[in-house]
């Protein structure tokens, strides 16, 4: 007897498979990717407080539920780093000149964030170090957008397993605790951050939740 795959489980399928492509295609650098610079300020495992340095983030809101929503996105910013873009590249004046917008591949890097913002998710791709606004690729697509973070302080907690909503929530209620025992105060929305592809063990992956804080002082 043939059953039936609900839609909604045939789309999570696809896409599981899409980001296992993507990250077989660039596995040559998955061990090697530039991650989020920041400094431990206060470690007491698995919570840490971080002072991050500014970056440049590429960002793109979904709506979907919370496993769903980053699978769509990740979709969307990976075209944008494989170059779907319109390349900021200066050409020198010859005679006679011949234009054409050339798509400039960005580097992958980690992590992969994910907030939920206005009703919807915003997952984003932190850009290269060595991007600034100006020399960041402007994005082809309206729905990717280019912003700049500020340097701040985050708490995070560390944590391995399946990308489960079950267990985001269960980490975040610890981490919120946590904040609240050392005296900060959470200033913006908790984010969900990915480190590793999808073919990595659930029990090897790295995942954390990151809640800007203010000032310790």
């Amino acid at each position: 007897m043939t059953r039936s795959i609900p839609a909604s489980q045939m789309a999570g399928r696809c896409a599981a498979r899409f980001l296992a492509f993507v990250f077989l295609l660039t596995g040559a650098h998955v061990m090697a990717v530039e991650e989020a610079e920041y400094t431990v300020v206060v470690d007491e495992k698995p919570f840490e407080l971080r002072q991050y340095a500014p970056h440049i983030l590429a960002e793109t809101l979904v709506d979907g539920d919370f496993e769903a929503a980053g699978n769509e996105a990740f979709g969307r910013l990976f075209r944008y780093i494989s170059g779907n873009n319109e390349a900021q590249q200066k050409v020198a004046m010859t005679s006679p000149v011949g234009q054409t917008a050339e798509s400039e591949k960005i580097a992958m890097t980690s992590p992969v964030g994910q907030a939920q913002k206005d009703g919807k998710w915003a997952v984003s791709f932190m850009m290269p170090a060595s991007f600034t606004l100006e020399t960041t690729p402007t994005p082809t697509d309206p729905a990717v957008v280019i912003r700049q973070v500020p340097a701040r302080y985050m708490a995070a907690v560390r944590y391995s397993g399946f990308w489960s909503e079950k267990g985001y929530r269960r980490n975040l209620a610890q981490l919120q605790a946590w904040i609240a025992d050392q005296g900060y105060v959470a200033e913006d929305e908790p984010i969900w951050a990915r480190y590793n592809p999808p073919f990595v063990p659930w029990f090897l992956r790295r995942n954390e939740i990151l809640i800007p804080v203010a000032n310790p002082g």
